[in-house]
């Protein structure tokens, strides 16, 4: 063997280490993941990782220095020498420089599948500080953007993270672009274009706005660039599938690229909860041929979508004869939703009036519902507000019964749950899925509701004290960013990106308690606990060794920490620093006017 942090042996990409039974603890203090102490003791890691700080999440063994890793899983945790024991003639083992290393990130709610076939076209804003910053980055990209291609910023940004505190204005997009279209979408609220996209979209003063859509015009009726979700984002959506297209080949390469940016952050599994137009099978394709050539490097679960309104039971009559629910470790079909029925969708536009759902609803929802009962498939439901919920929670009891689904449901978002709601889903044996939203809208939250109402919104702590399983997301990319970081920070400190707090200590968590629910949590939403959320022997190899020690670094430095060495399986994925020669090649960035090229953006 030999100790290396920039070399060493390719890796296999499977090779599943069965576990049959809980890991024990042998004399030394090591832990192993075998079911009796001297099998696990002759097995050879293929790595193992010494001299490092290591939170497991493993409550029998939380804190240890060295892990090995053996066919894709955990074999043996403890300290340095008692681990070292595993190594054999080909075992690679990494010295972590006293790095912190934390399970894999989980993300519960996110929607990759969507991202992936755009990213590389797409400008992010991600860290801006200014107005002034955000024109020049655009300008940037436009002067190295051939016409008559699209300078494109879709969300994953808030106002509330400029000094300004506001979004450019229309003359100052402009001024910035004159001859080139831009799109800049601001969350689910609303849409800037410059006059060369409203010229190429062919937006004129005739041009009728879908419902729960505007489009501003000047006083001379003349489209001003200004789309509004009002508070539908109908129109947004609608607007942003008009843009080009990239190809096929630019559409994988888009989306392993937009894989390993994830990677580069710590994420190593993912639930994608479809929506925003991601149709079944179409927008899979690439998922499917990538993982077909075994080249995911983000394990994903996902869920399906109906196509249009008044198409939702016909389109689910056909996912639940056709396919099935399951797969393997690194892509699997979990079920329906966030949309189950367009009508029971109550939005998340904090510039708008909270909706009501139409009276239409519920009848058709009930209908879907008894089509998953039939076919014991699982569900997950988008629902912003307590009002929505309620209504939900009445259908699915009305055919599920007091119990609730076997098979078991989520309510995603869930910001306004108020107590009796969360009993509610308890008792029927549902779980919550919740993102940071809410460090991109607190402020405009606060602004229509108040701060007494932010304050517990969503009301994490309550949750978790009812028992309801609870996993945290993003619900990149358009809503938020994909910055699980920034999650993780938010729900410590009660912060947003602009800085207002929020929470007080009754609905923050301990930094260790928010990790759980970023992997623990989300695993047990997935129901793949057993295998992810902890660095437990016998647990899948999925890891991240970190660029600051997330237990111990400043509040402020949270959102800013990456990985160094991101493991998924037990093969490295991705790595920086000092284990830079560690990583495995990226592949070519398409097109050529991509920010990752121009030097707008980076991985």
């Amino acid at each position: 063997m030999t100790d290396e942090t920039a070399s060493g042996r390719h890796l296999s990409r499977r090779g599943a280490l069965a576990v049959a039974g809980a890991g024990v603890v042998a004399a030394t203090g090591v832990q192993l993941s075998a079911p009796q102490t001297a099998t696990a003791a002759r097995r050879v890691a293929d790595v193992i990782l010494v001299n490092g700080r290591v939170t497991t999440l493993d409550r029998r063994k939380p804190s240890v220095s060295a892990l090995a890793v053996s066919g894709g899983r955990i074999l043996a945790t403890g300290s340095d020498f008692e681990v070292r024991r595993f190594a054999g003639r080909g075992t690679r083992v990494i010295d972590l420089r006293g790095r912190r290393v934390v399970p894999g990130l989980n993300d519960s709610h996110t929607h990759m599948i969507r991202e992936g076939l755009v990213y590389t076209s797409e400008l992010s804003l991600a860290g801006v500080t200014s107005v002034a910053d955000a024109l020049r980055l655009i300008k940037f990209q436009a002067d190295r953007t051939p016409a008559p291609q699209w300078i494109r910023v879709v969300g994953s940004f808030t106002k509330w993270q400029f000094r300004e505190q506001r979004l450019p204005t229309l003359a100052e997009l402009n001024a910035a672009v004159p001859d080139k279209p831009v799109l800049l979408l601001h969350l689910y609220d609303r849409a800037l274009l410059n006059q060369t996209a409203v010229r190429l979209l062919g937006i004129t003063a005739s041009t009728p706005a879908p419902p729960g859509g505007q489009i501003e015009v000047d006083a001379a009726g003349n489209p001003t660039g200004l789309l509004l979700a009002k508070p539908s984002p109908v129109i947004l959506n609608a607007t942003l599938a008009r843009l080009p297209a990239l190809d096929p080949e630019s559409q994988v390469l888009s989306t392993r690229l937009y894989m390993r940016h994830l990677n580069a952050r710590g994420v190593t599994s993912i639930t994608d909860a479809a929506g925003g137009g991601t149709l079944y099978p179409d927008h899979y394709s690439v998922v499917n041929q990538l993982h077909a050539q075994g080249e995911l490097t983000v394990r994903i679960g996902y869920h399906l979508y109906p196509r249009a309104p008044g198409t939702e039971f016909d389109n689910f009559r056909e996912f639940v004869a056709t396919q099935k629910v399951g797969g393997d470790g690194f892509l699997k079909m979990a079920g329906a939703g966030e949309v189950v029925v367009f009508d029971a969708v109550d939005f998340e536009n904090f510039e708008e009036p909270r909706p009501n759902l139409p009276s239409t609803m519920d009848a058709r929802l009930r209908d879907i519902l008894a089509l998953f009962a039939e076919h014991e498939w699982p569900f997950r439901l988008h629902s912003t507000y307590d009002e929505s919920a309620t209504r939900l929670l009445n259908n699915i009891e009305q055919v599920y019964g007091p119990t609730g689904p076997e098979s078991g449901f989520i309510i995603d978002h869930g910001e306004t749950l108020t107590d009796a709601t969360i009993d509610r889903i308890a008792g029927l044996g549902g779980s919550i899925a919740v993102q940071h939203r809410m460090a991109f809208v607190g402020e405009t939250f606060q602004q229509r509701y108040g701060a007494r109402a932010a304050a517990h919104t969503p009301p994490v702590r309550r949750i978790l004290h009812s028992g309801v399983p609870v996993g945290l997301g993003t619900d990149a990319t358009r809503a938020a960013s994909d910055n699980l970081w920034i999650a993780l920070y938010w729900i410590t400190t009660g912060r947003t990106l602009g800085g207002t707090r929020l929470y007080r200590s009754d609905n923050t968590l301990d930094r260790v308690e928010a990790l759980r629910l970023l992997t623990q949590g989300s695993a047990t939403l997935s129901k793949e606990s057993k295998d992810k959320g902890t660095l437990a022997p016998g647990a899948l190899a999925d890891l991240a060794v970190l660029t600051e020690d997330y237990l111990r670094v400043p509040d402020s430095r949270i959102p800013g920490i990456e990985s160094v060495l991101t493991m998924v399986d037990g093969r490295i994925v991705h790595a920086g620093a000092e284990f830079g020669k560690l990583n495995p090649p990226l592949p070519a960035v398409q097109p050529s006017y991509s920010p990752l090229l121009t030097g707008a953006n980076r991985l």
